[in-house]
């Protein structure tokens, strides 16, 4: 049987014994379809043309030169949990303003930063400090101008038998006073103390009143002046005999 594939047609011929007497072959054309082959090929998964080649072992060129110790690199261990490098074989890593040239995968991780910088733990504690002052010193200078002290200095300063001990321009006995105590007006509460001084002697002025109820008056329980000597001045008269300073200017206006 013998087969000649001339078109999309397949032709198929075939010898045979004719029951002739003379025994002649009879050629028999038989014209037949091809067979239906595209469905299944379409049905089947395509494999890469390189297959092959992956299951094919790379050739490696030997060297007969024997490998120096410096040129031996350590070889990647797999990437496990367990997998961990030697010290002797890691790389350092970079330093600080270091450009990173290459990525080595035994390179040592760099160390962590603090989370406090040296830096800022040096200079904290000035830092704290200097808001400290500023703080006290801005609390100290609004008491000083408060119009308790103000009110305070006035009225040492109109008084004879102060200024028979201090002398005259009574005012802080230093360039930077120092308020003591607390001024609250809002709670009705002043504990004040501080230096005063005159022409002649210094002494400490301390002044402690309280409000009287919500909205009222205060009423004063200690105003004294301490001379440097330890001498004590009671200044405030619980019968209210205290000296008007106007006093003296209305009588000279009559």
């Amino acid at each position: 049987m013998q087969t000649k594939q001339t078109s999309p047609l397949t032709t198929l011929t075939c010898y045979h014994l004719s029951p002739h007497p003379n025994q002649q072959l009879h050629k028999t054309i038989t014209t037949m379809p091809p067979p239906r082959l595209f469905p299944a090929l379409l049905r089947a998964r395509l494999q890469a043309n390189h297959q092959c080649l992956k299951r094919i072992t790379p050739l490696r060129r030997a060297s007969t030169t024997p490998p120096s110790p410096d040129n031996v690199k350590p070889v990647v261990p797999w990437k496990t949990p367990t997998s961990v490098w030697s010290p002797e074989n890691l790389i350092p890593p970079p330093r600080e303003g270091e450009i990173l040239l290459e990525r080595r995968p035994n390179r040592e991780l760099p160390p962590i930063p603090p989370l406090i910088s040296p830096q800022v733990v040096k200079t904290l504690p000035l830092f704290l400090l200097a808001i400290s002052f500023s703080l006290f010193a801005f609390f100290n200078y609004q008491k000083q101008e408060s119009s308790v002290v103000t009110s305070t200095l006035y009225a040492l300063r109109t008084n004879p038998s102060v200024r028979a001990e201090l002398g005259d321009e009574i005012y802080f006995a230093s360039k930077y006073p120092w308020v003591k105590g607390e001024i609250n007006q809002l709670h009705g509460r002043i504990d004040i103390s501080f230096w005063v001084k005159g022409t002649k002697k210094a002494g400490e002025v301390k002044l402690r009143c309280r409000r009287r109820g919500r909205g009222g008056l205060y009423y004063t329980q200690e105003y004294s002046l301490t001379l440097e000597d330890g001498r004590r001045m009671e200044l405030y008269d619980p019968q209210g005999n205290a000296i008007d300073p106007f006093q003296q200017v209305a009588v000279e206006e009559e």
